[in-house]
């Protein structure tokens, strides 16, 4: 049972991580459909973020962390508003070409950090209150990972009000199910895709503040991520936040107990399959999104 629970913590942290990644591009895909392969990018602008604070301002170890979550959130929102503004506006309704178009932005911003961090991994110091670790049971859990697993819940319940309870989130929502329709309401679509793609950009910045806390960070950092959050959004159904919920930890849970009863190559060829199968029979994700145009 100790090691059966050690797994189940195991998954859920995994789980934790590819959720903080997907949420981002649970808007700028899974609502938007541009396939953003810049969001990665974004994610490693936002580990570089406390590194900065650290090295080049001198700040504390436990005040430069606090202040990288909301400095990440707006320097890879700008980022990636800055990207929608001069490229992305351009190329709505052609999915194809936002992936060409941002991998090769992609590639463009890892020679940069290159250029301005050098090219070996930096460490970002942790806090000092996430040193160690609680057992409970005979199962250990560190800090870190039960922290990263609160942020990601406190990021969920917070895009929710978000879209729930404000104007603007109701604007987005409209916007997504039924964009002419919104448009013919009084709505000016522009704004509100500017507003996703700064969301959904500052999303990715505080994934990277989380990633810098479990090793170093490099000019490469999100390409290890992005084909796993492009998973979730996929098998959680295209713009569900519940959806990605649902699938980021079945996926990491799942990966979890294969790598455990195999090797980590054997588990991750495992998940991709069962992926493959799981979307042979429900190709529209867990969670559909209803919308009038499917009336």
């Amino acid at each position: 049972m100790t090691t059966f629970f050690s797994q189940l913590f195991a998954g859920l942290s995994t789980g934790s991580l590819l959720l903080m990644i997907a949420l981002g591009l649970t808007f700028t895909f899974g609502q938007m459909n541009v396939i953003n392969m810049a969001h990665g990018e974004f994610i490693m602008a936002g580990a570089y973020t406390g590194y900065v604070l650290q090295v080049t301002f001198g700040i504390a170890a436990g005040a430069a962390f606090w202040l990288s979550l909301p400095i990440s959130f707006v320097v890879a929102g700008a980022m990636g508003l800055l990207l929608e503004i001069v490229l992305i506006k351009r190329l709505y309704g052609r999915p194809l070409d936002t992936l060409l178009v941002t991998w090769g932005v992609a590639l463009i911003l890892q020679q940069l950090a290159r250029d301005i961090f050098g090219a070996p991994n930096v460490q970002v110091v942790p806090p000092g209150f996430l040193d160690g670790a609680v057992k409970i049971g005979g199962v250990s859990m560190s800090y870190t990972r039960l922290f990263i697993i609160g942020l990601v819940l406190l990021s969920v319940l917070a895009i929710w009000l978000f879209m729930t309870k404000t104007v603007n989130g109701t604007r987005m929502r409209a916007v997504v199910q039924n964009r002419p329709l919104a448009e013919a309401s009084g709505i000016s679509s522009p704004p509100v895709d500017r507003r996703t793609f700064f969301i959904g950009s500052g999303l990715a910045g505080v994934a990277g503040v989380g990633i810098s806390l479990l090793g170093s960070i490099g000019p490469t950092l999100g390409t290890a991520y992005i084909v796993n959050a492009f998973l979730v959004v996929i098998v959680g159904g295209l713009g569900s936040i519940r959806g990605a919920v649902i699938a980021a930890f079945a996926i990491g849970i799942f990966n979890s107990y294969t790598e455990y009863l195999t090797t980590s190559s054997l588990a991750s060829v495992l998940v991709f399959v069962a992926i493959i199968i799981f979307l042979q029979f429900r190709p529209q994700g867990i969670v559909v999104q209803r919308t009038r145009a499917m009336a």
